[in-house]
């Protein structure tokens, strides 16, 4: 096995999941970019990261691209001898917008751009599985992987289905990111084992709305984000997430919490981002990335 010369770089985006309905299935890449190198060296380990997260995330073999592309190598049968990495982040962590996604996403195509003939190891149906078993679901690491609108579902037998969708160009995307995080784990906590028939058949039938919405029947944006699955059930985590999507879908504006939250994820029309920035709240960061963007990119040498 041969490992190219020279660095390699990836940049891949963020990701909003669920987006109302659509629980563990829908995921849409946000224009949010992460920025990744990595180069084989002869050395020990060398992780350098500027941006979000500096302040927290480890320098050492828990740093989360790091284990990624060690989940890569294996999976290509090889091991490189040292690693330099280096990580320029601009998602917000623990907010609800894909960063642990971006980052397993961005360590296994760095990985495979590092290996000769990495593609032909690992292809898209084998990295995306991959990213799956790191992150553990995939309304995320596939948009991340793939970009555009992302439908996702793991059959019985553990394989991943995707079906990859273009957002419509008049639908614009805007995230509100309140300054405090909230991690997954105690987001995921908050759901019952066991949901009404009646609650999880009207989150079948919106999230196939929703995906007509996002291609290309705007005006069904606001029905079709509705949802009974998650977000009031996450109410107690995050009172002032909740608090805004409410505001905003009583005037009419699409709003739902990015993935596990804290983020609100607004989808308006082109004309109506400048209206609804203005709802941002105090203390509040705000955010009119493109939406539906390509996924991850690499580039050799």
């Amino acid at each position: 096995m041969r490992f190219v010369d020279g660095p390699v770089a990836a940049s891949v985006p963020a990701s909003s999941a669920n987006l109302g309905p659509g629980f563990d299935t829908l995921g849409l890449a946000v224009g949010v970019l992460d920025g990744l190198g990595a180069e084989v060296v002869d050395g020990p380990l060398q992780i350098l990261v500027e941006g979000e997260g500096a302040e927290d995330v480890p320098r050492d073999e828990r740093h989360l691209v790091h284990r990624a592309m060690v989940a890569a190598f294996t999976e290509m049968v090889c091991e490189a001898p040292g690693l330099r990495l280096v990580c320029s982040n601009l998602i917000p962590h623990a907010r609800g917008l894909g960063s642990s996604s971006a980052a397993i996403v961005g360590g296994i195509v760095l990985a495979r751009a590092l290996v000769e003939d990495g593609r032909s190891l690992l292809d898209e149906e084998a990295a995306l599985a991959l990213a799956t078993r790191l992150e553990g679901h995939p309304d995320n690491v596939a948009p991340a992987l793939l970009g555009g609108l992302t439908v996702s579902v793991t059959q019985d037998d553990g394989r991943i289905r995707v079906a990859r969708l273009q957002p419509d160009p008049e639908i614009a995307g805007v995230v509100y990111v309140p300054p405090d995080p909230l991690s997954t784990e105690v987001a995921r906590g908050l759901l019952p084992d066991v949901v009404p028939h009646a609650d999880a058949a009207a989150n079948a039938g919106r999230a196939a709305l929703l995906v007509t919405a996002l291609t290309g029947r705007a005006d069904l944006l606001l029905p079709a984000t509705e949802d009974r699955l998650h977000q009031q059930q996450r109410r107690p985590a995050m009172p002032d997430s909740m608090a805004l999507v409410d505001a905003l879908r009583a005037d009419g504006v699409a709003a739902v919490v990015s993935g596990a939250g804290p983020s609100v994820l607004a989808l308006v029309r082109d004309r109506d981002v400048e209206e609804a920035a203005a709802r941002l709240p105090a203390g509040w960061t705000l955010r009119t990335p493109d939406i539906g963007v390509p996924g991850a990119s690499v580039e050799v040498g």
